[in-house]
Formats: structure tokens, C-alpha cells, sequence
């Protein structure tokens, strides 16, 4: 049975308020159930033909708009520039393994100088400061891939 077919059947059952649905097609045979309706999956039969699947329907959860509003921001604004990744790459701190980083936490850096080099199809590129201050934090572990736009740096 097509994969697009399956996709459609699933979001079917989601949707709509029936606990159960089987389809067959030739010698294929699939019984989808909503767990919303039916308690669980478990209560699918023990034994089964051989192309038989029982493919459980996502459950939607809705979310109170008050329980978002009411929720306390767990990451706060940080204070001072957020150095971002210009690009998807790995990131690292040294030139080599064996050098030290380019800067530590608590480093004075200016304009210009080299923070980390992200690594991009073969390619080092070192990343450089947009503004003079201090280093207060490091979001990246050296070797963490990073993603454009991706938070590298506080500068402060």
C-alpha cells in the first residue's frame, strides 16, 4: 500500500470522531486505530494475518491559551549581543586540537577578531566578532553541529 495513502488514511481517523478503521487492497490489509477512542493499541486482536498492520492515529492535545500565557519564560532575554552562526557547519573553538581556543568566557574581544571557526563542506571559516565587549557566555560545545542563525556567543 502506498506510503501517501497510509499518511492520508491516519490523518483521516485523527480527525474524524471513529475509533477504528481497516482497509483492504489486494493481499495488504491495514486496521488503523484511535487511541483517543479506542483506551489503547492493546486492544488490537493477538493474532493477525501476515499483512496486517495496526497503525495508531496521532492524538491531538490541546493546549489551554491561558496555561501559555500564565507560563513563566524559562529563557530570558540574555543581556548583551548574541554572536550568531552565519552558516550550518560544526563548530569549534581552536584552529587545531591541539591549540588553545580563540576565546575563553571573560576574554575582552574587538571588532574583527576570530571567535571559532565553523566548518562548512571542507571549508574552515572563521567566524568574527560583529561587536567589541566581553565574553559572558558560550552557547556551542566544540564539535556541536550549528545551524543558521544559531545563538554562538554573548557579548556583553
Amino acid at each position: 500500500m502506498d506510503l501517501r495513502k497510509l499518511k492520508t488514511l491516519i490523518d483521516l481517523v485523527s480527525e474524524s470522531g471513529i475509533s477504528e478503521l481497516e482497509v483492504s487492497e489486494g493481499e495488504d490489509k491495514v486496521k488503523i486505530v484511535n487511541a483517543r477512542h479506542s483506551g489503547s493499541v492493546a486492544n488490537a486482536p493477538a493474532a493477525m494475518p501476515m499483512n496486517t498492520m495496526v497503525i495508531p492515529a496521532p492524538i491531538q492535545q490541546e493546549i489551554p491559551a491561558t496555561s501559555v500565557a500564565t507560563a513563566p519564560e524559562a529563557n530570558a532575554a540574555p543581556e548583551g549581543f548574541v554572536q550568531k552562526s552565519p552558516m550550518v557547519g560544526t563548530f569549534y573553538r581552536s584552529p587545531n586540537p591541539e591549540a588553545p581556543a580563540f576565546v575563553n568566557v571573560g576574554d575582552t574581544v574587538t571588532v574583527g577578531q576570530t571567535l571559532c571557526i565553523i566548518e562548512a563542506m571542507k571549508l574552515l571559516n572563521e567566524i568574527e566578532s560583529e561587536k567589541a565587549g566581553v565574553i559572558k557566555q558560550i552557547l556551542c560545545e566544540n564539535g556541536q553541529g550549528v545551524e543558521f542563525d544559531q545563538p554562538l556567543f554573548i557579548i556583553a
